[in-house]
């Protein structure tokens, strides 16, 4: 790359496009997502789950972006990145254990829902400041680099994040350094309450990129194939020791922001109902009908699989118990200092006479 860079409407490999075998499969990760997604906002408004973050509208952004990947890159997520997590592997059961903080949690209720990582995965657990994992996305991808490690680092991020500190201070890392990650911006529209049009005066948040000296692209966030090419090239320019790529999807967040949201008090229902009927999972359902041989029975049968497999990981989870109160003190020392191991021992013995001495 030369030292300019530039914003473009999509990626020159626009013909190295998602294989026609795997449509099917991508459909599959994006019906699993909006099952899940539409479920769990249920179990929280019963008051089976105390949190959840919708990501309803954003699938194929998601799906198509995690697809383009290989699995020894690393993920550095929000906290709405459901749709990368399925496709980077990681069980349902797994996920809803989360949701719920019991005994199968593997962080053991130490996050809120949502807010999950899996290192075998390698997907990093995500908290709750916004931005923070741009930072550490540059900061690995510096190491993959001195490393020589053939690999990417990927963080997802929304479109308000585009205003925080984190993100300026990432992306000039990375530009500075060259560093293979590509910045994943899903903009949906909306950072909670605030409209895309309040936040900066940009044409685009891919423009932000040719600030720090490398390349930004806008792409259709509801089309998953225009999404596997854009990030599909970014991910080779990355490892072709090119530098990073600023990826604007454009998508729209359905949902509440959280469930401790009402989007009905700022955003209008006919902005709503033009978002619906550009719906990714219907998108891709139609592509799939007229073009390569789907059919309805195929259809139904996918969405009743996965709910059949969520209604299951749901009961699994309610049988379990809550976390052992006595991993309150697991995980912080590798060798625990006399001190700890006092307070431990007092508090077994609390806790196993039902309360306080």
């Amino acid at each position: 790359m030369s030292g300019s860079a530039t914003r473009t409407e999509a990626p020159e490999e626009t013909t190295e496009g998602l294989p026609a075998d795997d449509l099917a499969k991508v459909y599959q990760r994006m019906v699993t997502a909006r099952v899940i997604d539409e479920r769990c906002l249920t179990l929280q408004r019963q008051g089976r789950i105390g949190f959840y973050v919708p990501m309803q509208g954003q699938e194929a952004a998601q799906v198509g972006a995690a697809w383009a990947l290989q699995d020894e890159d690393w993920i550095f997520p929000a906290y709405r990145e459901l749709g990368v997590a399925l496709v980077r592997g990681v069980p349902v059961a797994k996920l809803i254990n989360q949701f719920y903080g019991n005994a199968g949690d593997v962080i053991k209720g130490r996050q809120m829902p949502n807010h999950y990582g899996y290192r075998e995965h390698r997907f990093v657990t995500a908290s709750s400041p916004v931005g923070t994992q741009i930072s550490h996305a540059a900061g690995a991808g510096m190491a993959m680099q001195r490393r020589k490690d053939a690999c990417v680092s990927i963080a997802f991020f929304g479109d308000g994040t585009t205003s925080s500190n984190d993100f300026h201070a990432g992306l000039n890392f990375a530009g500075v350094f060259r560093t293979p990650t590509i910045f994943f911006c899903q903009n949906n529209q909306w950072a909670i309450s605030l409209p895309r049009s309040q936040q900066t005066r940009s044409e685009t948040l891919a423009d932000k990129a040719v600030a720090y000296g490398f390349p930004g692209v806008v792409v259709d966030g509801n089309d998953v194939r225009a999404v596997f090419a854009a990030t599909r090239a970014a991910r080779r320019r990355a490892v072709a020791g090119e530098g990073p790529t600023l990826i604007e999807a454009q998508v729209y967040r359905l949902g509440p922001h959280s469930t401790s949201d009402d989007p009905r008090r700022y955003r209008s229902e006919e902005e709503l109902k033009a978002w619906k009927e550009k719906d990714p999972v219907a998108r891709l359902k139609h592509d799939l009908l007229t073009n390569f041989g789907w059919t309805e029975e195929q259809d139904a049968q996918l969405w009743e699989t996965a709910r059949q497999e969520l209604a299951a990981a749901v009961k699994a989870a309610e049988a379990l118990p809550p976390v052992d109160p006595m991993s309150l003190f697991d995980d912080v020392y590798g060798t625990p200092p006399p001190q700890l191991l006092e307070e431990r021992a007092e508090f077994e013995r609390s806790h196993s006479s039902g309360g306080p001495p």
